[in-house]
């Protein structure tokens, strides 16, 4: 029943990432009995269900403690899902209110049902040193609404079916397997999942937030991670990189591009690999090259032939 709200009214969307955060810090102050520590949370709203169905709800990216003042980690190791869930149900409540979407009397009724609509997972662990399981935590809460590998539709055909696949997302959707779906109904789910301009699809929150950044950078202040045994010293006057290493880092550009668009952009049309020979980044060298690059070209028209009526004659 409160789905609709936030699918027609965007803008709130972030303040339910805001509500989300809210929620953790104010459960996590509560273990460590501080009210001034933060947690750092990457909060990022999204609208679709595993069905392309609407579904507002937020992923969170959230750290397994807090910092204090001094920006000294505290860790919390547990956290009850379920107050969790009261709470953030009764924040959610609370802001439809405010914005004149909510009478008492419904809030009164939504109240006295059995289930709360609401749920909260914090199933998914990354350790510290996991950088492969991050990334991938991080691609699932950026990922497409649509999965083209996950449509089945035959040319000509009016319906689509669209295969579904288990999440914790919208544990109450009617068929986990898929759904079949007119042509014109498919569209308008897509649709109805394109994000309004100018707005922000991640948000970052306590000691991740930029005003969390710059307040420790003026102070001279640093976020303090867990020691462990492996952690060595910062050194002073640490060895600088070598050619073949400055190199290495050179090439992470196409691993970026590699791993966003799942192609290799050294990767030549005749099957063997680009060989990066230097960066030229002084403008005056890239602008005389390619101007040489230019002259080279075949002309796209061939000049007049000497016989050709449409031959300038001199005056």
């Amino acid at each position: 029943m409160l789905r609709a709200y936030f699918m027609h009214h965007r803008e709130l969307l972030s303040d339910l990432a805001r509500l989300a955060y809210e929620t953790i810090q104010e459960l996590m102050s509560e273990a460590v009995d501080d009210k001034d520590v933060r947690p750092g949370v990457v909060a990022v709203p999204q609208t679709f269900g595993s069905l392309i169905n609407p579904h507002p709800h937020v992923h969170c990216l959230a750290s397994r403690g807090v910092w204090d003042a001094q920006g000294r980690w505290l860790p919390v190791p547990y956290i009850d899902t379920a107050v969790a869930e009261n709470l953030f149900r009764h924040k959610t409540l609370l802001l439809l209110k405010r914005r004149d979407l909510l009478s008492d009397e419904r809030i009164e009724l939504l109240s006295s049902f059995h289930r709360s609509g609401f749920s909260v997972d914090d199933s998914p662990t990354v350790w510290p040193q996991d950088t492969d399981g991050l990334e991938r935590l991080a691609r699932y809460l950026l990922r497409c609404p649509l999965s083209l590998s996950r449509v089945h539709w035959t040319e000509r055909a009016r319906t689509i079916f669209y295969q579904g696949k288990s999440s914790h997302d919208d544990p109450f959707a009617t068929d986990p397997q898929g759904e079949t779906l007119d042509v014109f109904e498919f569209l308008a789910r897509v649709l109805t999942q394109i994000p309004e301009p100018r707005r922000h699809g991640m948000h970052y929150f306590g000691a991740y937030s930029s005003r969390a950044r710059a307040r420790r950078k003026a102070q001279g202040l640093k976020l303090v991670a867990t020691p462990t045994d492996r952690d060595k010293p910062a050194s002073s006057d640490e060895p600088k990189p070598s050619s073949s290493e400055r190199a290495a880092l050179r090439r992470r550009w196409a691993n970026l591009i590699k791993r966003v668009f799942k192609t290799d952009p050294l990767l030549c049309e005749c099957g063997e690999k680009f060989r990066i020979i230097s960066f030229i980044t002084e403008p005056k060298v890239i602008r005389k090259i390619l101007d040489h690059l230019q002259k080279r070209q075949p002309s796209s028209r061939a000049p007049p032939r000497n016989d050709s009526p449409l031959r300038s004659q001199p005056s």
